[in-house]
């Protein structure tokens, strides 16, 4: 099958992250995945939730929403229906899980980091485009704190990204852009660390299941998407020594 935008099965979209994109935010970036956009941007408050006050802990959170003309149509600014907030509740929870899981709550101290994530052009693959940008917010916020004296470290574990795969007609693809996204049969979007060790896998199949076989064929691509974008973030990254 010639994909829509002639790249082979096992090519990412052309990506790129830009640091450092809001000038007042802790840390922010800007990740282009093909013709989606994704700007994040961190926040640090000397705050945390009730269920964490006097443990000494730190909190990282996220919060996701989409632009009005992010798609072909107009989304409304402030949307009420179930569907369209359980969505977003949904998506910022996975960010929010991923980028917990590579960070030492420990040595924030009782601080929360907000991550916000705004959709500004969607094309597919946002909520796995805000993970990997949502992790170059968080480390350039965590590095200013480190040049400020506030953190004596990037309170860091690993990197983290993600990246969708699936299957339309017969063929297994990675990265989808909304047209094959819409077709799959199999749909997975993938977030793992740069240890190799899969924070979610979120897999639906449409119609017809599918085996164990597929699984292991799916994840296998995914994780050779996912070590390219681990080298993106890298040289975004470099832009802070």
């Amino acid at each position: 099958m010639r994909r829509i935008d002639s790249r082979a099965n096992d090519e990412l979209r052309p990506v790129h992250i830009s640091l450092g994109y809001q000038a007042f935010a802790e840390g922010s970036a800007l990740i282009e995945l093909g013709r989606t956009r994704v700007l994040c941007a961190v926040s640090v408050e000397d705050r945390v939730p009730n269920f964490l006050k006097g443990e000494g802990v730190g909190w990282v959170t996220a919060e996701y929403a989409m632009l009005p003309r992010s798609t072909h149509t107009r989304t409304p600014r402030n949307p009420f229906s179930d569907r369209a907030a359980g969505r977003s509740q949904e998506i910022q929870r996975l960010i929010g899980r991923s980028l917990r899981a590579v960070t030492d709550l420990a040595a924030l101290g009782e601080r929360t980091f907000t991550v916000d994530c705004d959709v500004l052009q969607a094309d597919g693959g946002t909520r796995t485009a805000a993970i990997t940008g949502g992790y170059i917010a968080l480390f350039q916020g965590l590095y200013k704190l480190k040049k400020q004296g506030i953190l004596p470290s990037i309170p860091l574990k690993s990197a983290v990204a993600a990246t969708s795969v699936g299957i339309v007609n017969r063929d297994k693809l990675l990265d989808l852009c909304y047209q094959e996204d819409y077709r799959a049969r199999v749909d997975f979007n993938v977030v793992m660390t740069d240890r190799g060790e899969f924070v979610e896998v979120q897999g639906t199949a449409e119609g017809k299941p599918f085996s164990k076989e597929t699984i292991d064929a799916l994840l296998s691509l995914a994780e050779s998407g996912i070590k390219q974008l681990f080298e993106v973030q890298k040289r975004a990254l470099e832009e802070l020594h």
